[in-house]
């Protein structure tokens, strides 16, 4: 990994395994923060192959597709990078009759994986969240902090975490994460 940021494309030291924590870039991917009222919702659930999610805090997902709820009226679209822009044009199109607005913020950001049964411990290093699967179930997500860095973090099972970051903090985090991790790793060199 370069020392001014994250690689853009996958490299031999894009994971890391220290005891509990596997940490993982992952592959490059469409992402989309769509706005929009109920009926721009509905129609865009359409499209996107699964209807987004309408509880709190809460991810929809069909195949290699993925909805987050941000906010009221928020949502963070996931979806293979190839998906891209046919995706955006068919959402464009399913939605406009219905005020909205969809934002492609592929470039913006990256997503990293968190796994293990060390996880959420190593996510807590630096994030003030509850991670315990009874206040932060599976299939839970939501904007927060990881130390000095705002996140999405999401649980997509028991001991995985998406975590979504602004390309220009992925390098902090990749390093916080990597530092919090080897508390797990007993018996390896520093």
């Amino acid at each position: 990994m370069p020392p001014d940021g994250m690689p853009l494309r996958e490299g031999p030291l894009d994971r890391i395994a220290q005891g509990g924590v596997a940490l993982t870039l992952l592959p490059p991917a469409s992402r989309h923060i769509l706005r929009g009222r109920p009926a721009a919702i509905e129609a865009a659930g359409t499209a996107f192959g699964t209807a987004l999610p309408q509880q709190a805090c809460r991810a929809a997902v069909a195949g290699a597709r993925a909805a987050l709820w941000l906010g009221p009226d928020e949502w963070l679209l996931l979806a293979p990078e190839a998906e891209g822009p046919a995706l955006a044009a068919a959402l464009e199109q399913a939605m406009e009759p219905h005020p909205h607005a969809l934002v492609d913020i592929s470039h913006r950001q990256v997503g990293l994986e968190v796994a293990g049964a060390e996880a959420a411990a190593a996510l807590n290093a630096g994030c003030p969240l509850d991670l315990d699967p009874a206040a932060f179930p599976v299939g839970m997500c939501t904007r927060t902090v990881l130390a000095k860095a705002e996140i999405v973090l999401w649980r997509k099972t028991p001991v995985t975490f998406h975590v979504e970051v602004w390309r220009s903090f992925a390098g902090y985090v990749w390093a916080f994460l990597t530092e919090a991790s080897r508390e797990f790793h007993i018996g390896a060199p520093a």
